[in-house]
């Protein structure tokens, strides 16, 4: 399978200019100014891009895969993902883990449906575990998960939040410890993503461990980094520390501006580095709303559609395409240990491309080297869609 791409305005994320691009099969093989000569070979198909923007495929480090919710009752459980959600949306590697029910949605089910979608044509990895603690194990144990259990390379908690187990900064210190060497002896990132509510403590925990542990800080991912000023406060200091924060992309229109605006002031703050920062969609986890004694009162779900939109909303405010595509490549590639490999264009990365239009629309999307998407024709599907 070679594919050759044709005049592409290539942002690798950096600006490259025109170039074109050799895939061969799930890899690029060259890029350069000129690769006509491969044009006329056999089995070469060939793609004119015509200038049309050229980016790394999208990394969502956050993804209810197996679908989350169930906060008003086991009606309210969000269905599960289908692959043309995420290539429609420009996003060619997921990482699935589960929210507040660790229950109905095992961890067995979610590393099942993460090797469903690696099979059906992206990449998907796994977090062990959930919102509670003790934490929820295939093994019993979160270090033989992430060690003998392909594809889990973490694990999840939840802190600050009237859902979760209210963990303390000790235990997190063991969690982040077991998690740190599995990935040490297993290859992998080893990472702790923490669901962050807007509850009293925040951050608490997370500077506990750094203040009481040798754990380095780029091995907690705390997410929902938007929740409130004093929340996104506290990830600028973890940040100037040497951490790293993720926020929510949003819902709808109005969250998704609000949200876009935080990343923005985030980012002017002093000492705060963009290469420190992601964005995630939350995708397929539920948005519930509570009212002051915590009742559920209404909720939806998050898509990966959020994630090009807030890019876009980026743009729109000013900060230039190579940076706000970052937030979606090159750092969550660095927090999976796939620099080079993920979230990049160059010479055997994973040919994982997405083609966007002179209005920053997405017109097509390569992943693995096979063609998902092809001028807004979606070309690849789950098995059962």
């Amino acid at each position: 399978m070679i594919k050759l791409l044709k005049n592409a305005n290539v942002y690798a994320p950096e600006p490259l200019g025109n170039k074109d691009i050799l895939i061969v099969g799930e890899k690029i093989c060259r890029i350069q100014e000129d690769l006509r000569i491969y044009e006329n070979l056999p089995d070469v198909e060939v793609y004119d891009l015509e200038g049309r923007y050229i980016v790394p495929g999208y990394i969502d480090l956050h993804v209810h895969i197996t679908g989350g919710g169930g906060e008003k009752g086991p009606a309210s459980r969000v269905p599960e993902s289908q692959l043309s959600a995420f290539l429609m949306n420009g996003v060619t590697t997921v990482v699935g883990l589960l929210g507040t029910d660790g229950i109905t949605r095992s961890v067995e089910n979610l590393v099942a449906k993460a090797r469903a979608l690696t099979e059906e044509g992206i990449t998907a990895y796994a977090l062990t575990s959930f919102y509670g603690f003790p934490p929820a194990t295939i093994t019993e144990s979160v270090e033989k998960d992430i060690m003998m259990i392909p594809p889990i390379i973490g694990v999840k908690t939840a802190a600050s939040d009237h859902r979760s187990s209210n963990i303390t900064g000790e235990e997190l210190i063991r969690l982040a410890t077991s998690a740190r060497r599995a990935g040490l002896l297993s290859g992998t990132p080893g990472m702790v993503t923490i669901h962050m509510g807007d509850g009293k403590k925040g951050l608490e925990p997370i500077f506990y461990v750094l203040d009481h542990s040798d754990l380095p800080p780029d091995k907690l991912l705390p997410t929902h980094m938007h929740r409130n000023q004093g929340l996104t406060d506290q990830g600028v200091e973890l940040v100037r520390r040497g951490g790293y924060i993720d926020f929510t992309a949003g819902c709808d229109e109005d969250e998704l501006l609000k949200n876009a605006d935080i990343v923005l002031y985030t980012l002017d703050q002093p000492g705060v580095k963009l290469e420190h920062i992601t964005l995630s969609s939350d995708a397929y986890g539920s948005q519930p709303r509570f009212d002051k004694n915590g009742k559920c009162i209404g909720l939806t779900y998050a898509s990966s559609e959020s994630l090009h939109k807030t890019i876009q909303i980026l743009v729109k405010k000013g900060m230039p395409l190579e940076q706000a595509i970052r937030l979606l490549t090159t750092t969550p590639a660095s927090l999976l240990g796939k620099t080079g490999v993920k979230g990049c264009i160059g010479v055997n990365a994973d040919a994982d491309l997405l083609v966007l239009d002179a209005g920053l629309e997405i017109d097509g999307l390569f992943a693995k080297g096979q063609t998902a998407l092809w001028k807004k024709e979606l070309k690849m599907k789950g098995t059962f869609e």
